[in-house]
């Protein structure tokens, strides 16, 4: 991360200019993957682990009208489920995953998927990131920051986080973006910077040029206290 010589403070200050930037860039900022419930929201974010949403998106339709319900997906066979999702990768530990998480959410939660991050942290192939997801998005709880490649990578390079840490530790990033931002806006701060990195501030080539983010941004050359 760029050094910026900021106080905390000072950082705060910046990050409320920011959040503002990015609430004119991106007002309707959501999440991309396609759902109508919890549920499927639930299955298309552990699908998405390194794939894309597009990939996603393209498979859970068939998906999802085969198995409508965490109880019909239960009882399904889990070769049947990989040669479904075969193409968003990883497809055996994925269905393991969420064959696992549909038995769990039919036998312990009485089939509807649970809106408390302990509850969903006990889920198959759910982790802190997907349990923010669910709960931001479709339960309208901010419990956290969704802390993907993107956020992170963002995070670090519009220095809000701290020096000494990785842009892939992406706890200790959450912990950082939680005490800089309010909590109201978790879930859009998560939304708005996937959707700025995969629009402008790309892994190989971030548009600093053309981006409004730039005069915020330490790591653009145009940094402005």
């Amino acid at each position: 991360m760029p050094e910026t010589g900021e106080t905390i403070a000072d950082r705060k200050k910046r990050t409320k200019r920011v959040l503002t930037a990015l609430r004119k860039l991106y007002p309707d900022a959501d999440c991309a993957l396609h759902h109508q419930n919890a549920y499927q929201l639930l299955v298309a974010t552990i699908l998405s682990a390194q794939s894309t949403d597009e990939t996603v998106n393209k498979v859970t339709p068939a998906l999802f009208k085969e198995y409508p319900t965490p109880k019909k997906l239960a009882a399904a066979k889990r070769e049947d489920i990989e040669a479904m999702i075969k193409s968003t990768g990883f497809f055996r530990n994925k269905a393991k995953s969420i064959l696992g998480a549909a038995q769990k959410i039919t036998e312990e939660f009485g089939g509807e998927v649970p809106d408390e991050m302990n509850s969903l942290l006990t889920l198959p192939g759910v982790a802190r990131k997907t349990a923010n997801v669910i709960l931001g998005t479709w339960f309208g709880k901010n419990e956290g920051v969704v802390v993907d490649t993107h956020v992170g990578r963002l995070a670090t390079r519009l220095g809000l986080t701290w020096s000494s840490r990785n842009e892939k530790d992406a706890g200790r990033i959450e912990d950082d973006l939680i005490s800089l931002f309010p909590r109201k806006e978790w879930t859009f701060l998560g939304h708005a910077l996937i959707w700025h990195g995969r629009k402008v501030c790309s892994a190989r080539k971030p548009d600093c040029e053309k981006c409004t983010l730039a005069k915020h941004c330490p790591s653009a050359g145009t940094f402005d206290r």
